[in-house]
């Protein structure tokens, strides 16, 4: 039989937690069925798991996360404070003999050793979880800004959230408050500038690492865009410059996390805005998830978790328009084929 390797318990635990895609799904259904030691894996992190499986939604109230987390912190300083004192310890102690001296220091280095792994042991599984936790908590904001957009789309005549705008005009200017339309941004900001949508839903609870920094929501009416980049962490679908035909909820792609090339705007909109795409640029996902992937709301109202930029049976890349290579921040795609979601 051959041992499970870490990356094989990773996909187990995955599996069990229900991030897996369709494909991993069925790696790890086999590696379950055909190895034992996997089975058993498998079997114990189902029965860890099974107190909190529950008919009822419940997320984890952040103030317990931060709470365990600062538990978790405190015990790991209090070791290292132990270990500080030990150390002092032995430099103060009078040696008569010098293999006295090296045998303390071994003993010193030892402690150490054990302390550092279990630090390790302890943060490295809840950096795991939180990342898990914030992914969900994301699922959950898209839902809700889903939700907002069918609320709106009922009190407007079943029109969608949209400002108009001129083609060839900037889409990139993410905070500008003028009168003419140069943000993709404005179109959802009129969910929370009417009260349908929570501006802290538009922050992926990953990217801020769980803290948000909320405006003054009173003020909200008094804006055209939301007040700046750091406030609006997702990316949204850009469309043609052709006529609008259908639904714009019947996309396939609505809204994803932040696109990686159009993460850092000027501040300054006079500025001249350019993005060459390169290899880095042409591959990495988003950095709301560590790297690791983007949830996406699509058309159906669902949001899905995609460990790859490229969405669909054509495998499209969200993040960029096809047979292009250099942004202005003015681009539209060619055809509706042409998923592409920014800024």
């Amino acid at each position: 039989m051959t041992p499970v390797d870490n990356q094989e318990t990773r996909l187990i635990l995955d599996y069990c937690l229900g991030q897996t895609a369709e494909n991993e799904s069925a790696q790890a259904e086999g590696l379950i069925s055909e190895n034992p030691e996997a089975r058993e894996i498998y079997l114990k992190i189902k029965a860890a798991l099974a107190p909190l499986e529950s008919t009822a939604e419940h997320i984890c109230p952040d103030a317990l996360v931060d709470k365990t987390v600062n538990r978790l912190n405190i015990l790991a300083r209090a070791s290292q404070r132990k270990l500080e004192l030990l150390i002092a310890a032995e430099q103060a102690k009078t040696i008569p003999v010098k293999n006295y001296f090296w045998r303390n220091a071994a003993q010193a280095m030892a402690t150490a050793a054990a302390i550092i792994f279990i630090t390790a042991s302890l943060i490295a599984p809840l950096s795991y979880a939180r990342q898990i936790y914030w992914k969900q908590l994301c699922q959950m904001q898209l839902q809700k800004i889903w939700q907002g957009l069918n609320n709106y789309s009922n009190d407007h005549n079943g029109q969608m959230p949209e400002v108009a705008s001129v083609a060839g005009q900037p889409w990139w200017k993410v905070g500008y408050q003028g009168q003419e339309n140069h943000s993709n941004t404005r179109n959802v900001w009129l969910l929370t500038k009417g009260g349908y949508v929570n501006a802290a839903n538009f922050i992926c609870p990953a990217k801020s690492q769980g803290k948000v920094t909320q405006f003054d929501p009173a003020k909200a009416k008094q804006y055209s865009d939301f007040p700046a980049r750091r406030y609006i962490t997702y990316s949204f679908r850009i469309r043609t410059v052709s006529p609008h035909s259908g639904d714009f909820c019947q996309q396939k792609v609505l809204i994803s996390d932040l696109n990686p090339l159009f993460e850092k705007l000027p501040s300054n909109y006079s500025q001249a805005f350019v993005v060459k795409l390169n290899n880095t640029l042409a591959n990495i996902n988003s950095s709301n998830h560590n790297g690791c992937g983007q949830n996406i709301l699509l058309g159906d109202g669902s949001v899905n978790f995609f460990k790859t930029r490229l969405v669909g049976l054509q495998q499209d890349d969200i993040f960029t328009l096809r047979d292009k290579n250099v942004y202005q921040g003015t681009e539209t795609p060619a055809s509706e084929a042409d998923l592409f979601v920014a800024p």
